[in-house]
């Protein structure tokens, strides 16, 4: 039975309605909507929202990234867990008051936990996608950065080229015969160019990699994630632009992240 503004609104009520919707975890959402809403009527279009399909992020208007909250507007792709695999891991790899590009930015919420965790840093994030660029913009402004609309590198300052010390690409690499088969979630509510990497994934990638040595400092790197079928022929990918890279994964966030770097005189990538 749908919730109308005249409903009780008890926690109970809000699991037991979310746990028939499907939501696994259904306590969980119960005590986020209930602490979202400003009021019953708000409360009610929520819940709607919710059992309806919509993200909980896109119903919250937030998504927690990292430890932190970030912007996440409706048709925007949604920044995954897992991702904060790759964050981490350009943490460890960037020096300090690192120039950084967050491509395929979506949200921003990459590059601006990325700048957060390393206390500082300029960052420069871009997207094909309007709705993407104006929830990415207050996200990263959030941490002092700057905000593109257009084609991977195209939109940037050509003064970044040569200075970029970490280059994250949240590239799609869901294969274009395979977004059908993606959670409704993400195939009916997130832009499609956010998911669709071409053929076999890796398109987008393809054009990433050609361009990125013009734009890293010597010993930069860049970051992105892939299936770990696709991570072989990621890695010929890169290593084909000239950089050297190296496969890194996590069995507990269930990620894979291609590390490339550019080297600087007889440098290699740390095991």
């Amino acid at each position: 039975m749908p919730l109308t503004p005249s409903s009780s609104f008890s926690f109970s009520a809000l699991v037991t309605r979310l746990r028939a919707a499907g939501c696994v975890f259904a306590e969980d959402e119960a005590e986020l909507l209930l602490a979202a809403a400003p009021d019953p009527v708000e409360l009610a279009a929520m819940v709607e929202r919710r059992i309806g399909g919509l993200p909980l992020e896109h119903v919250l208007g937030w998504a927690e990234f990292d430890g932190r909250r970030y912007a996440v507007d409706a048709g925007v792709f949604v920044p995954r867990r897992r991702t904060e695999f790759l964050v981490r891991q350009a943490v460890a790899l960037a020096p300090p008051r690192a120039v950084v590009i967050d491509l395929c930015c979506g949200s921003g919420a990459l590059g601006a936990a990325l700048v957060s965790a390393l206390g500082g840093g300029e960052l420069h994030a871009a997207d094909i996608d309007p709705a993407a660029v104006r929830c990415a913009r207050r996200n990263v402004a959030e941490v002092g950065g700057f905000t593109y609309e257009g084609d991977l590198f195209e939109p940037l300052p050509v003064a970044l080229r040569g200075r970029v010390d970490v280059l994250i690409a949240n590239v799609p690499y869901v294969p274009t015969a395979k977004v059908g088969l993606l959670p409704a979630e993400a195939r009916d509510h997130e832009a499609r160019v956010a998911l669709d990497g071409g053929a076999d994934g890796l398109d987008v990638l393809r054009r990433v990699a050609a361009a990125a040595p013009g734009w890293l400092a010597p010993g930069g790197h860049l970051l992105f994630e892939v299936s770990e079928r696709q991570a072989e022929e990621a890695v010929a990918t890169v290593v084909g632009s000239g950089l050297l890279a190296q496969v890194v994964t996590s069995e507990e966030w269930y990620a894979t992240v291609v590390v490339a770097g550019l080297p600087v005189s007889g440098a290699v990538l740390p095991n």
